[in-house]
């Protein structure tokens, strides 16, 4: 494994086509939005998708969907306890090295060494965390977004014996016509060092990115309802750059769009005088 180049900051432009791209389970699964009307995905939603991607390309990832898991483990506490070397030095309890025990989740975990976690389960007297170097901002849509809600009906009773359509028959779903958003990352090399993520972490960690949306559809997110437009990638040479990542994720400009049908719409470009050049990867 070799140690990481340099510090890496990364945005994505990721467009949402008649899809809800993360509900909210307070508001009625309606997408999520913030008091100005702009369109929101938590990083939490985004996480989970990478931790997908990175799944899918055979990676070793501790959390886990129920109903994506791979190795027979229902919980957290299982899967940490599967693990043999982390085991023996949590049972060790008051003699139990949490240096170690964080080493070893990070070197069995990708996502642990990538977004750190909280290794705290009732039942065990010994808890430590693992801070991540791998940091991802909630995405925000670049214009407000119009919510939509259309009435749904099924066409069969959940329950034998009601002559006529049961309450349940009846729900609502909520879509957004058209957005684009703008999800925004980095990788901290001083972290990277303590976690054990490498350059070649970083290069799955970009490989997710690039095809974050793949083997995500549902009712909700239909195929090819939400995609990944354009990703800019910054592979710095330094630990800490000159230019900072509030900097480089202020460089873009971008046309105000009343009424914005394509991605193209926007005309986004990017310049931050003295920051070198990122790779971008357009994918429309």
């Amino acid at each position: 494994m070799t140690d990481l180049k340099g510090k890496i900051d990364f945005t994505l432009f990721v467009s949402v086509r008649n899809a809800n791209p993360n509900g909210d389970p307070l508001n009625g699964n309606r997408p999520r939005t913030n008091m100005d009307g702009y369109g929101e995905i938590s990083d939490v939603c985004i996480k989970r998708k990478i931790r997908n991607r990175l799944q899918d390309m055979g990676q070793r990832i501790f959390v886990q969907s129920d109903d994506r898991s791979d190795d027979g483990y229902t919980s957290l506490k299982d899967r940490a306890d599967g693990c043999k070397e982390l085991k023996a030095q949590i049972d060790a309890k008051k003699n139990a090295n949490r240096d170690l025990c964080a080493e070893i989740a990070c070197k069995e975990w990708i996502d642990v060494r990538a977004f750190g976690q909280v290794f705290a389960f009732k039942g065990t007297s010994v808890s430590f965390g693992v801070r991540g170097p791998v940091s991802i901002h909630q995405a925000v849509s670049l214009s407000p977004v119009d919510v939509v809600s259309m009435q749904i009906t099924k066409s069969v009773n959940s329950e034998a014996g009601k002559e006529s359509k049961a309450s349940d028959t009846m729900g609502t779903k909520h879509f957004i016509p058209f957005a684009v958003y703008k999800i925004m990352g980095s990788v901290n090399v001083q972290l990277a060092e303590k976690t054990g993520f490498s350059q070649e972490d970083a290069e799955l960690l970009k490989k997710a990115l690039e095809t974050l949306f793949e083997n995500d559809a549902s009712s909700a997110r239909p195929e090819g309802s939400i995609e990944v437009c354009r990703m800019y990638w910054w592979q710095h040479n330094e630990k800490t750059p000159a230019v900072s990542s509030g900097k480089i994720q202020r460089g873009f400009t971008m046309k105000d769009v009343a009424d914005p049908k394509n991605f193209e719409d926007y005309g986004i470009e990017w310049y931050v005088d003295g920051c070198d050049k990122p790779e971008v990867i357009d994918f429309v």
